[in-house]
């Protein structure tokens, strides 16, 4: 990096360190610079300065700003490719793009051999060793730990060519009637002993009654501080 700007290269410098003296007075983040700080602030208090001149649009940075006349009214791409023709409107993207030419992977896998040019992608990677689930498909309920596994599941599932087995108990369409059998036994069968939910004192003796209902609870927010009116979901 080089500025003709001494303030400029004391600004670049601090993206270097990791001290962060600018707190946030209405959570526990804090920033290195005052002008991030403001920026974060501003997300908390709904305020957005950065008005379109083009639209009615508002936004909270100049940066969010910047792209979105890019995107929609001047479509320019500043930022070049200087291997091949390839364009971007955010540096971010050129950034990632120039990986594919250099090969660099800067974000590695603390947990395997696996390493990223992308950190979106290091951290869609991570749910394999984590085994989180995320992504959840609205017909049969089966759940996934990448939205292409689920869309791909879908196709192959759900598509408008596979033949379908409506289930007589609920909404859910199988491509197989061996599927089907197994849905009806592990979501419709009748069972003595009866599961109950965590979160309140239902109790069901069908686990597709059950599951529908663990979804009432999702948005819940259960835990309240005993020192103030605060309320969370975790």
């Amino acid at each position: 990096f080089t500025s003709v700007k001494l303030s400029s290269l004391r600004r670049h410098l601090k993206t270097h360190s990791e001290e962060k003296r600018h707190m946030c007075h209405l959570c526990p983040k804090a920033f290195r610079t005052a002008t991030l700080l403001h920026n974060h602030v501003n997300t908390h208090t709904g305020n957005k300065p950065h008005k379109c001149s083009e639209c009615d649009t508002a936004f909270v940075t100049r940066g969010e700003l910047s792209r979105h006349r890019r995107y929609k009214h001047t479509l320019e791409k500043p930022f070049k490719c200087t291997i091949c023709e390839y364009s971007s409107v955010e540096a971010s993207k050129m950034r990632r793009h120039v990986r594919s030419h250099t090969g660099e992977r800067p974000y590695p896998c603390d947990l395997c051999s696996y390493a990223s040019k992308d950190a979106y992608k290091l951290k869609r990677h991570m749910l394999t060793h984590t085994g989180e689930k995320r992504y959840e498909c609205y017909v049969c309920q089966a759940r996934f730990t990448q939205s292409g596994t689920m869309k791909i599941h879908m196709l192959q599932k759900h598509g408008e060519n596979v033949p379908k087995h409506q289930c007589p108990h609920c909404s859910t369409c199988l491509s197989r009637k061996s599927d089907l059998g197994v849905h009806l036994r592990n979501l419709h069968s009748y069972m003595e002993e009866a599961v109950k939910c965590r979160d309140c004192e239902a109790a069901f003796h069908e686990r597709y009654a059950f599951l529908q209902h663990r979804k009432t609870h999702r948005n819940e927010k259960r835990f309240k501080c005993a020192q103030c009116s605060c309320t969370c979901n975790q």
